[in-house]
Formats: structure tokens, C-alpha cells, sequence
């Protein structure tokens, strides 16, 4: 090739795609005018849209509906067009829940949340020509033609969308039965434990060491004998110690002797003793008579806060407060540690707090975890719990 006709491609191309860019607008600018009315007119690029789409006045009359609408409907566009809206969407099945709104969708007094001259997507019902009704999902916009507001609306069919949250929620209805009845289950299971060992074991060493007092006052009082005799004796008080902390953790007695009140008594005198903090409890005895499920449960939420507190807070106080109002029971444990952040909250690995949230929500009740107001520092933790009516 000689080196003018390569020079001519050489600049060939780039002046091609400049001319290019410079025609592609000026085309869409001519083009557009016949697209939108096509578009009015039904034309092809509105009936062959993918989306189910009707066009109606601002009398929710009928304008014109695309293939996709009419088999949605179970209908054609014929029977569509110059049909009222409400013949598919009724009035009644236009509820759009609570949110708050600020425009109307024509005048059938349906309040709709516009952003400029679109709506956002709404959640409505529609009707089948065969009478069955489906959810729907659907986006509005309005536009002025020729002094007239007509709506255009986008729909979507949700059946299985919905089908599959309804499946998810039973499922997860499920997995929280399941979780009550696995901590019902493991606090019935410690329980037991907790009384063979103190009932069977505890007596098995408390009566050893009687035998073990009656042994040194026959071997006399020889000096090896005697301090063999002490090694002995302590090893068997160390071990009935033990014994009693370890049925204490898996079921502490004072709870069944005592009730809640005694048993978080108890519980706060023994973390003040193994911890350098201060634990103030805020609560009437007379408030705290409730069944062995909701106290285990209260007492549960109590020591896994003060055991997160003790391992994560370095807090130097504590107040645990706990108080009925109503039918409800309130419980506010709140400290001045370093706090907690949300991510820490997200944690799969927080088996404390995701332990305290299925023990509330095993009872219905709600539960919150943050900071303390007013910046002071420090974690909140706010539960509420719907009390069993009182047996009369």
C-alpha cells in the first residue's frame, strides 16, 4: 500500500466516529417525537414490552394494555381497553400499608409516595377474569398529553416472590420453636444433673468425710497419721466445694429454694466476690413471683449480661434493674465499660448475646443492646417480656 492511501485510513477512522457521534443524537432527537406516539397510540414499542404495563387517564380508565397485562390478567387487550382499572385492581385491594404518602393516583383517593413524577414500588392486590386474586408490585408515573394526565403503571407478578418469604417465615417460626424447646430442654436436662449431683455424689462425700472424722479419732494422735488424716479431709472439702459450684452453674438451688429474687440475690453476691466490680440490683421481691420458665430465663438473660460484662466490659459498675409495667416486665442492665460496637453485635461468633435474644424472643418479648444515652460511655441493654396473665 503507498504510503497516501495509508494515511488517508490512518485518519479515516477517528473522522468516521466523530461523524458518528455528532449524527446518533440529532437522530434520536427526530426519532423520539414518533416513539412517544407510538407509544400513546399502543404501537409497537409499548406492546412489546416485557413488563406487564397499562396506560390509563386520570379517571383509572383504561387507555391501552400490552400483551404482557392481558395474560397477567388471565384477559386480552381488547377486553382491557376502555375498561376500568378498578375491574383488576380493586379500590379494596389497593391498601399500601402505613407508609407515609404524598400524592394521589388519580382520583380513586389511593395515596401513593411520589418522588417527582415517578412512584416508588407498592405492594398491591390484583384480580384474575377468573376471580382469583395475586399480589402484586407495581411502579407509577405520570406524564401530561395534550392537557391530560395519563398514568402509566408497571406490574409485576410477586406470587412466588411471596410464596418463598411465607415459606422463609414458617421457617424461621419453626427454627425459634426449636430453639425454645432445645433451652427448655437443656435447663430440664441441668436440672436434674444438677440435683443427682448434690443429692447423690454431695451425700457420698459428705458422708466420707464423717467416716474420715470417726477414722482419725481411732488412729489416735500420732503425728503422720494426723496431718495424713488433715490432707485428707481438705481434699474432701475442696471436692464438696467444687461439687456445689458446678450444680450451682448448671442449676443454681436458689432458685428453686428461693425463687428469682433470692436466686439473683445470689448471683449478684458470688460475681462481686470473683469480680472487681460493683453490681447494684434494682428490683421488688413481690414483682419477681413468676413460674419456673420465666424466672429460668430471667435469670439466664442476667448472668450471661454479667459473664459478657466480666470478659469483654471492663466495666467498674453495674446496675441491674428489673420492674413490672403493665403486663409486661422490664429488665435494664446497664454499665460503664468501654461499650459495644455493632459490629460486635453481628458476630457469628457472639454466642452470649445470640444466646439472650433467643431466650427473649422465646418468650416474645423484645430486646435491645447499646450504647448509653447521652454519651456517657458504657452498654445498655433494655428487654421487654409480656407477662403469663395470673391465675385467679
Amino acid at each position: 500500500m503507498s504510503q497516501p492511501d495509508h494515511f488517508s485510513l490512518h485518519f479515516a477512522a477517528p473522522l468516521l466516529a466523530l461523524t458518528l457521534l455528532l449524527t446518533l443524537p440529532l437522530a434520536w432527537l427526530l426519532l423520539m417525537p414518533a416513539y412517544a406516539r407510538a407509544a400513546r397510540r399502543g404501537g409497537k414499542g409499548f406492546g412489546h414490552a416485557g413488563d406487564a404495563t397499562i396506560r390509563t387517564d386520570a379517571a383509572q380508565t383504561i387507555l391501552e394494555a400490552n400483551p404482557a397485562a392481558a395474560a397477567m390478567f388471565g384477559t386480552s387487550v381488547a377486553a382491557m381497553r376502555g375498561a376500568a382499572l378498578d375491574k383488576f385492581i380493586p379500590r379494596d385491594l389497593r391498601t399500601l400499608g402505613q407508609q407515609q404518602t404524598v400524592g394521589h393516583f388519580g382520583d380513586t383517593g389511593v395515596n401513593l409516595r411520589m418522588m417527582g413524577r415517578r412512584a416508588v414500588d407498592h405492594a398491591v392486590s390484583g384480580l384474575k377474569a377468573n376471580g382469583a386474586r395475586f399480589p402484586l408490585e407495581g411502579t407509577i408515573a405520570s406524564v401530561d398529553e395534550d392537557g391530560q394526565t395519563v398514568y402509566t403503571i408497571v406490574l409485576r407478578d410477586i406470587t412466588a416472590r411471596k410464596q418463598v418469604h411465607e415459606q422463609l417465615e414458617r421457617s424461621f417460626s419453626q427454627l425459634r420453636q426449636l430453639s425454645a424447646t432445645l433451652q427448655s430442654i437443656r435447663e430440664e436436662e441441668r436440672k436434674h444433673i444438677a440435683r443427682e449431683l448434690h443429692d447423690d455424689l454431695g451425700q457420698l462425700l459428705a458422708t466420707l468425710r464423717l467416716d474420715l472424722t470417726l477414722l482419725g479419732k481411732l488412729a489416735g494422735a500420732a503425728p503422720a497419721n494426723a496431718r495424713i488424716l488433715d490432707n485428707m479431709d481438705g481434699l474432701i472439702v475442696t471436692a464438696i466445694t467444687s461439687l456445689r459450684r458446678i450444680a450451682s452453674n448448671l442449676r443454681p438451688r436458689a432458685l428453686d429454694e428461693g425463687g428469682l429474687y433470692f436466686a439473683l440475690q445470689s448471683l449478684r453476691q458470688d460475681f462481686i466476690q470473683r469480680h472487681p466490680v460493683n453490681v447494684e440490683l434494682l428490683a421488688d421481691e413481690t414483682e419477681l413471683t413468676l413460674d419456673d420458665a420465666y424466672s429460668t430465663v430471667i435469670y439466664r438473660i442476667v448472668q450471661e449480661s454479667l459473664t459478657n460484662i466480666a470478659r469483654h466490659a471492663e466495666a467498674r459498675n453495674v446496675t441491674v434493674a428489673l420492674h413490672r409495667v403493665d403486663s409486661e416486665l422490664a429488665i435494664e442492665i446497664q454499665d460503664d465499660g468501654r461499650g459495644i460496637e455493632d459490629s460486635d453485635m453481628d458476630k457469628a461468633t457472639s454466642f452470649g448475646l445470640l444466646g439472650m435474644r433467643e431466650r427473649v424472643w422465646g418468650l416474645h418479648g423484645t430486646i435491645s443492646i447499646g450504647a448509653n444515652e447521652g454519651g456517657a460511655g458504657g452498654t445498655r441493654i433494655d428487654i421487654a417480656l409480656p407477662l403469663p396473665a395470673e391465675r385467679t
